[in-house]
């Protein structure tokens, strides 16, 4: 059976790279499926769950944001952090969100920050929670 090419690569390694079947991402403003011969595309990505799909095997990724293409049947995804959803630590993820929501922010770039902070602690914690 043909497969689509899905490549995730973070600062630090290229986290998977491997042939599946069905590939969603989180993007900034919903999710996108992509299947074989998906047209070509480029979007945002907001920190969330990325799955993967393998024959009957689903496997769940944390995506800490970035952007994603498609094009010619690979799909490459490009984030500051990337893990199995089973690696999150729902304690840490809490303590992150408390701290995102401690910190003040005084000018419009820390405003961002802080919102980006928050958006990233709550995914993980969704996500640990669903494991």
């Amino acid at each position: 059976m043909a497969q689509i090419q899905l490549i995730i690569v973070t600062p630090e390694q290229t986290t998977l790279d491997q042939m599946v079947d069905a590939v969603t991402v989180p993007l900034f403003d919903g999710e996108a499926g992509v299947l074989l011969n998906h047209a070509p595309m480029i979007g945002r990505l907001g920190p969330g769950e990325l799955r993967v799909r393998s024959g009957s095997n689903t496997e769940r990724y944390y995506v800490d944001g970035g952007n994603v293409q498609v094009e010619s049947n690979v799909v490459s995804v490009l984030t500051g952090r990337s893990m199995l959803a089973s690696e999150i630590d729902l304690a840490a993820a809490r303590a992150a969100l408390e701290a995102a929501e401690n910190e003040s922010a005084t000018t419009p770039a820390l405003v961002d920050i802080k919102h980006r902070a928050i958006a990233q602690a709550r995914a993980q914690i969704r996500m640990a929670e669903k494991s």
